[in-house]
């Protein structure tokens, strides 16, 4: 893609253009969710909230992938950390978080070996050059970052690294959009789906969900211009009473979505029942190792038993990531809660609500 290319989404009067039409359109009190963390940033940088007609709500979701791991995963987490041979690889966004009684960044400013990657590439290579160790890898992440982490499950099988593994934490976006709907207290008029995850997943992965509900969904891209092309789309749909599932982010997502990223990750994952912070187990929402590569799975290696664990006392997080609180609503936020001392969360992730609620809102 060329920089011309790219400057035409951020072109200032297109987007002039977009909120005109988008005021213009709006007449009923409508509520929008983003479910992707990287739309809540950029909701935020680019100011949308503030351009908007106030008979539009932009609630921010359960799109965030440190966020929605469950309180009890974070406490295996660290557990495993504490294992003795144990090095434990991560992204950077896991060192932070508050599990019960402590964090993996703790844990590590205690002696424990916990090293920070870019990739699973780095994990495996860290797996190659220390032996004598388990290597152990978190996979938190929605459908974007899973296929590289199925790729170095695999890779791993065919090469012999018998000393690198995974634990597998990772969730599914559609099947939390059905718990939503199914939410009595969530009340949501149409959603803005995340652009990464539908890259993988294709826009047909979604047409389920739009059968059921007939709910306006709209996928889209990650500029200003974008999620306020969507917006549109959104408003169209909502004030002609036409809802439909549609794609404002084509340069990208196609119908069918990366049907090798797709098949990998069929390979070596299977669908299973998953807790999500703020919205309990969630049916198929989660991916677990086949047993044909239970070598390389840590909770099966380690036989892991996720813990009772209960969230922070007075941490909303839980309402946040179901857009049925803000960060201003939890009595914690700026108040005992900050991104230096985090007790929730969605105070750490660079894609947390509250963190970017901290960082862009004035209240």
């Amino acid at each position: 893609m060329t920089l011309k290319h790219i400057d035409e989404y951020r072109d200032a009067e297109i987007s002039k253009s977009l909120i005109e039409k988008i005021k213009t359109a709006s007449k009923k009190n409508i509520r929008l969710m983003e479910v992707c963390g990287t739309h809540t940033v950029s909701i935020f940088r680019s100011g949308i909230r503030s351009v908007l007609p106030r008979t539009i709500s932009l609630l921010s979701g359960p799109g965030c992938p440190v966020c929605v791991t469950d309180q009890a995963e974070v406490d295996a987490f660290i557990e495993l950390a504490r294992i003795d041979d144990v090095i434990i690889t991560t992204f950077g966004d896991l060192m932070r978080v508050p599990g019960t009684k402590s964090s993996l960044q703790k844990e590590r400013a205690a002696g424990r070996d916990i090293r920070v990657v870019y990739s699973t590439v780095d994990a495996l290579e860290i797996a190659r050059k220390n032996p004598a160790k388990k290597v152990v890898f978190l996979g938190v992440g929605f459908e974007t970052t899973a296929p590289t982490i199925a790729a170095a499950i695999l890779t791993a099988a065919q090469q012999d690294v018998k000393n690198f593994s995974v634990i597998s934490a990772h969730k599914l976006v559609p099947p939390a959009l059905e718990a939503l709907m199914s939410a009595e207290a969530v009340k949501i008029d149409g959603f803005i789906l995340p652009g990464h995850v539908s890259v993988i997943i294709g826009l047909k992965s979604y047409q389920p969900f739009f059968d059921q509900y007939k709910i306006p969904c709209v996928v889209a891209g990650f500029e200003a211009t974008d999620i306020l092309q969507a917006i549109k789309l959104l408003v169209d749909m909502l004030e002609s009473d036409n809802p439909d599932l549609d794609n404002a982010y084509r340069r990208a997502v196609t119908l069918d979505g990366n049907t090798k990223a797709q098949q990998i990750l069929d390979e070596i994952f299977e669908t299973a029942d998953a807790c999500w912070r703020g919205i309990g187990v969630i049916p198929r929402s989660g991916l677990r190792i086949r047993e044909a590569y239970a070598g390389h799975d840590a909770q099966k290696l380690f036989n892991l038993e996720l813990p009772d664990a209960k969230t922070p006392k007075g941490c909303a997080c839980g309402e946040i990531l179901t857009g049925t609180k803000t960060p201003p609503e939890c009595a914690l936020y700026k108040n005992v809660c900050t991104p230096m001392e985090p007790v929730g969360p969605c105070m750490v992730s660079t894609e947390g609500t509250c963190a970017a609620y901290y960082k862009y809102h004035s209240d």
